[in-house]
């Protein structure tokens, strides 16, 4: 079976490593919020060029820790998309506060910035822009706007570490930036794990306090916290694995322009290269009429797709209140999207199999 994201081919490659990993924790007697999540910070915060880090439980986590740190009112409004990991919009609703959702583009699905300042409003007190699938949005424009209107501005960059904006990778263009290490993800563990960036001294101590019950060195709780820690294991993996980020996206670069190569004639549309962005390919994203054709043509030949995503947040039971309009792009794309496989853990004779099965599907449509 070739897979959409295979991240048990990619830990193997480091098998020998993670087991001595585990063997060190174990002897070390510390196991959560130690040495090696001290080092992960310090180390994630260089790669990203941030000052600070804080390791969390989880990005969902990450982002509630970031927008409750922003001492907001309850029900003040977030700017974010509906197309999205429902992360996003969970952790919002967690801090107390409301979403407020706009389209996204069809060019390259990240937040649609024409419609950004029509959607500002009083009580609109924070954009959080989701880096989709691992290509960056503009953050040149997005960051002019957010500072006319007094903005906060958090970046979810859960889908593009190592994505850069102009030469500049992406968690540090915001108040915050939030980064998610779940086991599919460009940089991962074996298991669920977060990290916050940011530049903003006062923040740092907000959320690294809020991460664990809002404890001073004294452990005294000084303000209401939660318990989001990132333990040893998960951060003595994401400290070597950090060390091969660079090169794992460049195998999925590689796979990505093998696919636009062989699929530009295809009827379908590949994902586009924003002149500003460095892509990552989280996810290797087609739009097509027949989505649901192809999807069970492939599986049928062995190739696993996925569909990023089905449902849009707002379309949900939990999250349809906050939105009674229209967003046509998002509810467009949610009936042609296709997700091919694209991991660094992906062999070139896997990535031609879905090469021959694509375009077989397409001449067979003739």
């Amino acid at each position: 079976m070739i897979y959409v994201a295979n991240p048990k081919s990619i830990f193997l490659k480091s098998k020998l490593e993670i087991k001595k990993l585990f063997e060190n924790v174990l002897d070390s007697g510390s196991y959560i919020l130690g040495e090696e999540v001290k080092k992960f910070e310090n180390n994630f915060a260089k790669y990203c060029n941030v000052k600070h880090g804080v390791a969390v439980g989880n990005a969902t986590d990450a982002i509630e820790i970031c927008l409750r740190a922003l001492k907001l009112k309850k029900g003040d409004k977030v700017l974010t998309v509906s197309h999205t990991a429902i992360a996003t919009i969970s952790a919002i609703v967690s801090a107390g506060l409301t979403p407020k959702f706009l389209d996204v583009s069809r060019v390259d699905f990240n937040m649609d910035i024409n419609q950004l300042e029509k959607k500002i409003t009083k009580d609109v007190k924070v954009i959080i822009i989701v880096h989709l699938y691992g290509q960056t949005s503009d953050m040149s424009k997005i960051k002019k706007i957010a500072k006319a209107n007094s903005l906060f501005l958090i970046e979810d960059c859960s889908q593009a570490h190592g994505a850069m904006y102009k030469n500049k990778i992406v968690g540090g263009f915001g108040d915050f930036g939030i980064f998610s290490f779940y086991p599919t993800k460009n940089l991962a563990t074996l298991g669920d794990a977060g990290l916050i960036t940011t530049n903003n001294r006062k923040l740092y101590e907000k959320v690294f306090k809020l991460r664990e019950y809002g404890w001073n060195n004294d452990r005294e709780s000084e303000i209401h916290g939660k318990n989001s820690r990132m333990d040893e294991i998960h951060a003595a993996i994401l400290n070597i694995q950090l060390e091969k980020l660079d090169e794992n996206n460049d195998k999925r670069r590689k796979i990505a322009d093998y696919y636009d190569k062989n699929f530009k004639d295809l009827n379908m549309i590949t994902p586009i290269k924003n002149i500003f962005s460095k892509h990552v390919y989280h996810q290797y994203v087609v739009q097509l009429e027949n989505r649901d054709e192809l999807m069970n043509f492939l599986k049928k030949n062995n190739i696993i797709t996925g569909i990023h995503y089905k449902k849009p947040s707002h379309e949900m039971k939990a999250y349809k209140k906050y939105c009674d309009y229209s967003l046509p792009v998002t509810e467009y794309l949610k009936n042609k999207i296709l997700s091919l496989p694209v991991h660094s853990g992906l062999k070139k004779k896997d990535a031609e199999l879905v090469v021959k099965f694509v375009k077989k599907f397409f001449e067979n449509k003739k």
